[in-house]
């Protein structure tokens, strides 16, 4: 077998149950910190931007031998005069940074990643490249962090846990299915997890027929009316309800009423794509739980079957959140050979879409066009989870 990979990986925190946690420690201790599988990668160097109390990376440094650097550019080097690793991991999440005027939080996910590539620019080598989430708060962070991956040939890859993560019941949708509408379930924090109904939704929506063709205007809509919207047909009652049907935890009540009164974090964002497909997320703050497996669905309907289909983005949790294993695994393949398994031009474009949604919200709901967001791409067809979901574990 050929030597693992080396990495870099550029965090923000690293405590237990954060993101470099959940990413990180499974290099360190196994897919599933048991130490029996590991993926094709060694962690040689870290850049920490924060150090809260209960911080990991230094005894973690001390028993696997790694180090961490005072500087992106020393990660990334080794402390050397070139690029001394395989890969470089960027996991701008947790932490403690500001919000902006719109209530996005302002993770420095290009500020890392313009450290990373100034390093492959001066020694003239660029390596793949994971980042974690969506690429910026951002537009302009995202679309400049996207020209510039591009600008030097840099290998990129990003997203989240959710469209590579187990579906209850299963779905699999064709490349080229007549799609006609789809419904996604989420719940909040808005932004945060906004991103991830959103990945959820693109990761079914992208294989329509024509593959993906952008997005033309997005609209927040929050309080009575989200549910006036509904029921004007701006989205669909029948895929909502076939998406709440399966659920694992919710409030007793009217969802209507119960979601109307939270004006923070509940919502509904409303998505034209530019080849007319209609879209809709559904934040059910006050009425979803969260309980066992999250509550991430997605609802489709495919022209000539009058029935929706419905799907649980599953979760696993707590350790070994298992789902994040199938998350490194895609990370392992992107490192291993320079291939992303699935377009970055999705995290792209439910970065977009999300921004914008952030701009409807803070700016009294109103739609919002984004000629922008005319992205097109092709679907891959990169597995996610079907394995049986491990048992938790006690770390």
């Amino acid at each position: 077998m050929p030597d693992p990979k080396r990495v870099a990986a550029i965090i923000t925190e690293y405590r237990h149950w954060s993101h470099a946690d959940v990413i990180v420690s499974k290099i360190l201790e196994g897919y599933l910190h048991d130490g029996k599988e590991f993926p094709r990668l060694r962690l040689a160097s870290l850049y920490v931007d924060q150090f809260p109390t209960s911080d990991m990376s230094r005894n973690l440094a001390r028993r696997h031998n790694f180090t961490i650097y005072d500087t992106i550019e020393g990660a990334v080097t080794l402390g050397r005069k070139e690029v001394a690793v395989d890969g470089v991991l960027i996991i701008g999440e947790h932490g403690h940074y500001p919000t902006n005027e719109r209530g996005q939080l302002l993770y420095p996910r290009r500020r890392f990643f313009e450290a990373v590539t100034n390093v492959f620019a001066r020694y003239r080598r660029s390596v793949p490249v994971f980042n974690d989430k969506h690429l910026a708060a951002t537009w302009t962070d995202a679309k400049w962090m996207y020209d510039r991956a591009r600008d030097l040939h840099v290998p990129f890859l990003a997203g989240s846990s959710v469209p590579v993560t187990w579906r209850r019941p299963v779905l699999r949708i064709d490349r080229g299915a007549e799609l006609v509408e789809a419904v996604q379930i989420g719940y909040g924090p808005f932004e945060g997890y906004g991103f991830h109904a959103l990945e959820g939704m693109q990761c079914l929506v992208e294989r329509r027929r024509g593959g993906e063709t952008g997005v033309r205007a997005v609209q927040c809509l929050q309080g009575e009316a989200m549910w006036q919207a509904m029921d004007r047909g701006v989205f669909s009652r029948e895929l909502l309800e076939a998406g709440m049907a399966i659920v694992p935890a919710h409030a007793q009540g009217d969802f209507r009423k119960l979601t109307a009164q939270d004006r923070s974090e509940a919502g509904v964002f409303v998505i034209e794509y530019r080849d007319g497909f209609k879209a809709a997320v559904a934040m059910l703050n006050g009425w979803v739980h969260e309980g066992d497996g999250g509550a991430f669905i997605g609802a489709i309907r495919q022209r000539g079957n009058a029935k929706p289909q419905a799907t649980l983005f599953y979760l696993q949790q707590p350790d070994p959140f298992a789902h994040f294993a199938y998350l490194l695994r895609a990370i392992d393949s992107h490192i291993n050979t320079g291939q992303a398994p699935y377009p970055v031009e999705r995290t792209l474009l439910t970065t977009g879409i999300l921004d914008a949604i952030m701009i409807s919200k803070s700016e009294k709901n109103r739609r919002v066009e984004t000629p922008h967001l005319d992205i097109r791409y092709e679907p891959t067809d990169w597995p996610f989870a079907t394995d049986p979901v491990p048992r938790p574990i006690k770390r």
